[in-house]
């Protein structure tokens, strides 16, 4: 199934494409696609539902987030070897965890701001793995009964912030609009093998990035246990699961995001983002 979430900031509803591609409103059958929605059980009723009778969404409607009331946004860093390489650092020897804020997340299609200061914006198109069931030290063999689904991630990531001054990841990838997740979250039965997807991004129609998934260095099922021995992993929480090589701060010359830019990226069987990238207005908040 490919589901979705759409409407104003805020006032997301839960959607699910039909076999022709249709968008159809789910908001009938589940409250939200957040949490308990994305068990088995749940996602099981969805399977047997008779998705074409339900009614389609506007035409015009935004595309939310994909996942509701998200706990965790956890980034996996240098998790393929040709992006540690141009970066120069040495590929590491266990994943390298960071967090970014849940207030970072944004829809597929909604503009990247850069706030004030912020002159070193840098893309990362990623695979993110979204948690269907909770857990803690789960072991590899049993990882895909914690994964509901997957989705397309743009791992948006400030440099300067990020690794100027006292550095901490955390600063450089936590800014609002620095998440944007969807456009669906593609259920794992769509996707036999999170290690054999493309995975591509273009800024302003210019192939930046192409990879694939079978190039990380720690695939998906390890990522999951690892991630659960230091925290326990709640439905709704995302793994984004690192970027191959081809991000702005990789280049000579470096580059990096300016106003009025365009982002294009997507990953096998998940859907295409799009964003502008615009100057975050002097006040707070989407």
């Amino acid at each position: 199934m490919k589901l979705f979430r759409f409407g104003p900031w805020g006032e997301e509803k839960p959607g699910i494409l039909d076999e022709a591609g249709i968008p159809r409103d789910l908001s009938g059958e589940i409250g939200d696609i957040a949490g308990a929605a994305l068990g088995d059980e749940t996602l099981e009723r969805l399977r047997r539902c008779d998705v074409s009778a339900l009614p389609a969404i506007p035409e015009d409607a935004r595309f939310g987030p994909c996942v509701g009331a998200v706990g965790k946004f956890i980034g996996i860093g240098l998790n393929y070897s040709d992006h540690a390489a141009e970066t120069g650092l040495p590929a590491p020897k266990e994943p390298v965890i960071f967090m970014k804020a849940t207030s970072s997340l944004c829809g597929p299609n909604d503009a990247v701001l850069l706030p004030p200061g912020a002159d070193k914006g840098d893309w990362e198109v990623e695979l993110g793995v979204v948690i269907g069931r909770a857990g803690s030290n789960i072991p590899e063999s049993d990882w895909d009964s914690h994964v509901a689904g997957y989705c397309v991630v743009n791992d948006v990531s400030e440099r300067g912030f990020q690794l100027d001054g006292t550095g901490q990841w955390v600063k450089g990838k936590s800014l609002d609009r620095f998440g944007p997740i969807g456009p669906y979250l593609v259920t794992t039965d769509e996707v036999p093998d999170p290690q054999a997807l493309s995975l591509w991004l273009d800024l302003d129609g210019k192939r930046m990035q192409e990879g694939t998934t079978a190039n990380m260095i720690f695939p998906v099922k390890h990522l999951v246990s690892y991630v659960s021995r230091f925290m326990s992993l709640q439905p709704g929480d995302i793994i984004t699961t690192g970027t191959p090589a081809g991000v702005g701060l990789g280049r000579n010359p470096q580059l990096f995001l300016r106003p009025g830019q365009v982002m294009t990226l997507g990953v096998d069987g998940l859907g295409v983002q799009r964003q502008e990238v615009a100057a975050a207005p002097s006040h707070a908040g989407h």
